[in-house]
């Protein structure tokens, strides 16, 4: 899964979280495997974190297209005021 290239904006919802769920074991048991006896490329973790992000970003794209104009002011109103806080 290292080098393969994803194609995410093909994928349906379903596919991605599909997707997802299994990067996320897969990720899980690589860090148990480098942790307990090392593997042979750790670059791979590195790697896999990144197609998880690639598909949580993808997801978080696809939620924010359906959003109506309403949702969107809400949400630019909160960012707003979250960064006002800090």
């Amino acid at each position: 899964m290292a080098k393969e290239k994803l194609e995410l904006a093909d994928m349906t919802v379903a596919d991605l979280q599909a997707e997802l769920a299994s990067l996320e074991l897969e990720y899980q048991q690589m860090k148990f495997d480098h942790a307990v006896k090392g593997i042979a490329n750790p670059m791979e973790i590195r790697e896999l974190r990144r197609n998880i992000a690639r598909i949580l970003t993808e997801g978080r794209k696809r939620e924010l297209a359906v959003m109506t104009p309403e949702q969107l002011e809400l949400r630019s109103k909160l960012r707003i005021r979250r960064r006002r806080q800090k």
